[in-house]
């Protein structure tokens, strides 16, 4: 009758580990935005907070879908690229993933170190090119900047299978 009791105790206790792993995972999946990026953002990405547009030196904001720009030494926050930039294609301008909060407040070392970017034009794939042609046969080289980690996905554990008791 213990064995008995043990074994189911083991059963339950290794259902509610399996599910609580499962629960985590998904919390770990809701973590994206791929939704909310834009369809001019590069691909590669489950998670962007803001792009950084080097061409036009502005910021992109993927929560609040506003640009983020520089104007009589305050950041202005629109709907709109500024008016000098209404031109400016954001699908083949070059961007760079920023995952910080309010980077804007390091405008100057993010000038600096993403200078290399600004000119490049069409070197990466968009969100909408990829919708287009999901089969493109161009794979496009995706520069990640040194402040992003990629993830890692989480794989829930292979459980034994449960042996069933014999009874004698």
């Amino acid at each position: 009758m213990l064995k008995k009791q043990l074994y189911i105790i083991f059963y339950l206790v290794g259902i509610l580990a399996f599910w609580s792993i499962r629960y985590s995972a998904a919390q770990v999946e809701q973590d994206n935005n791929i939704a909310s990026q834009p369809t001019w953002g590069p691909t590669g990405y489950d998670h962007v907070d803001y792009y950084y547009l080097p061409d036009v030196e502005c910021y992109y904001s993927v929560g609040t879908r506003q640009f983020i720009s520089l104007s009589g030494g305050r950041w202005i926050f629109t709907a709109q690229l500024p008016t000098q930039y209404s031109k400016y294609d954001l699908f083949s301008g070059y961007k760079v993933v920023i995952n910080k909060p309010r980077p804007f407040l390091n405008f100057t070392e993010d000038k600096v170190a993403y200078e290399k970017f600004k000119g490049k034009v069409n070197e990466q794939v968009t969100i909408k090119t990829a919708k287009i042609n999901p089969t493109n046969p161009v794979k496009l080289p995706q520069t990640t900047p040194p402040n992003v980690v990629p993830k890692i996905p989480v794989k829930p554990p292979v459980l034994p299978p449960v042996v069933k008791p014999h009874v004698f």
